[in-house]
């Protein structure tokens, strides 16, 4: 996961260079062409079928995942890199207001949310430090980017819980991430096809090579994560990515955030890493989540 963390946020790296040149759309696109091309060398190298048993699953993961990619790059394009890896990282938080309200939800009496007040608070601090992380954004007249940053990591949230079913369902990672490449070239295609294209222009249509390989390498990288560790332990892990995308936008960027801004991102982090461990200790799995 350290290792995914790394390769994703450099691949924010490559698209914040390729957005002057190309709409999210076609880095999609690209991105998926490509790693659908990397993954067949893979997966025959490896001796690893392409059939699946459980299409419908590929195909919800391939939605979600592509939303959350669509609006993840757009952030990427106009906010400063770690402000929008830390709104994309927001999915452990979402995913614990997922299982908290179904719990909730499914409960009679109200000793439940008793029960999961600190897991509550720990969700209420985790969109408190969205709210000092948005601030500058508003201040700077970045509003739909930092609304993309925040719906990509509630979509993220649908599809880690995805990636985990189809792992439960025997399905080795480069089949997994196959699949999902395929859908993001369909879709980003689709997307090409309606709102427009740019001509390829050199040296800067280079940067869509790096972006499809960092992406489907980051992707094997969290699937066998996911798929093989402890998921309290990888969940956690994934905030190094926010370390290495503020250390790329102040080296690289030169990126200038107010103090608030960085705080928030701190919130964000320690509501993350606490609301992990306090659903895995507290929140019972939801029939859903059991048989996704």
């Amino acid at each position: 996961m350290v290792l995914g963390a790394f390769l994703f946020a450099t691949m924010g790296v490559c698209i914040k260079f390729a957005s002057d040149h190309f709409n999210s759309f076609e880095i999609v696109a690209y991105r998926g062409l490509i790693g659908v091309v990397f993954l067949v060398f893979l997966t025959r190298a490896r001796g690893v079928s392409l059939r699946t048993r459980v299409p419908m699953m590929h195909l919800w993961r391939s939605v979600v995942g592509v939303t959350a990619l669509l609006t993840w790059f757009y952030s990427i394009s106009v906010l400063p890199l770690a402000t929008s890896m830390t709104l994309n990282y927001m999915s452990s938080i979402w995913i614990a207001a997922f299982l908290l309200g179904g719990t909730l939800l499914l409960q009679k009496s109200s000793a439940p949310l008793r029960q999961q007040g600190p897991l509550f608070v720990t969700v209420l601090a985790g969109f408190a430090g969205v709210a000092m992380v948005l601030r500058p954004t508003f201040d700077e007249q970045q509003v739909l980017g930092g609304l993309s940053g925040l719906m990509s990591g509630l979509v993220s949230a649908l599809a880690y819980l995805q990636v985990a079913a189809l792992a439960r369902a025997g399905e080795p990672e480069s089949r997994t991430v196959f699949y999902f490449s395929i859908g993001a070239a369909l879709f980003g295609l689709a997307g090409m096809a309606i709102f427009g294209f740019n001509a390829w222009h050199w040296p800067s249509a280079l940067w869509l090579l790096p972006i499809g390989l960092l992406a489907v390498l980051g992707q094997l990288c969290m699937t066998r994560a996911y798929a093989s560790g402890a998921t309290l332990v990888v969940a956690n892990l994934q905030y190094f990515g926010i370390a290495f995308a503020g250390a790329y936008g102040i080296i690289v960027f030169g990126d200038q955030l107010p103090l608030i801004g960085w705080l928030g991102m701190g919130v964000i982090v320690v509501s993350g890493i606490a609301a992990t461990f306090l659903r895995e200790r507290a929140v019972p799995k939801l029939p859903a989540e059991e048989h996704a």
